[in-house]
């Protein structure tokens, strides 16, 4: 059975990671973008993430420009506008699409394994998946789901 840890995901400056570097820890996967009504989230995200990394969470963002173009043309922009405006030290992946014929390949396997309510597709930016320690996923929230509301999930993975 595939689990996310199957997938490389690109970094920031082009190079290939294995997810298979986060096996054994709680993953939060999250679509996001700098310039979205839904951007005040990095905080929320932030708080998150800065509450459980010492128990092997990881938070991790992947800018998209799918929806309304919503995200710097530039990867360096956007790392500086999170860590500026939002404090952001998880880590931020290249810049990706979601949907359609170019959705990057993990992506594709995190809306199969838990489809939105009506549509398999994700709608918006901040779609957020959680995976537990084995590399599953375990839920998939909607885009105005608060990072707060995430947590007592989070905890239940812990215990």
């Amino acid at each position: 059975m595939k689990t996310v840890y199957d997938f490389n995901v690109k970094m920031t400056d082009g190079t290939e990671k294995s997810l298979k570097d986060y096996s054994g820890k709680v993953l939060l996967i999250v679509n996001t973008a700098s310039k979205c009504g839904l951007t005040p989230q990095f905080k929320g995200l932030q708080e998150l993430y800065d509450k459980f990394a010492d128990r092997d969470f990881v938070i991790l963002g992947f800018p998209c420009d799918q929806f309304n173009n919503q995200e710097f043309a530039q990867i360096d922009e956007t790392l500086q506008f999170c860590q500026k405006n939002y404090g952001v030290t998880f880590p931020m992946f290249a810049k990706i699409d979601v949907n359609g014929e170019n959705a990057d390949p993990l992506f594709t396997f995190l809306k199969e394994e838990k489809k939105g309510v009506l549509s398999r597709n994700i709608k918006w930016n901040f779609t957020k998946f959680l995976v537990d320690q084995t590399g599953h996923v375990v839920e998939r929230y909607a885009p105005t789901t608060e990072p707060s509301q995430i947590e007592k999930d989070i905890v239940k993975l812990f215990a």
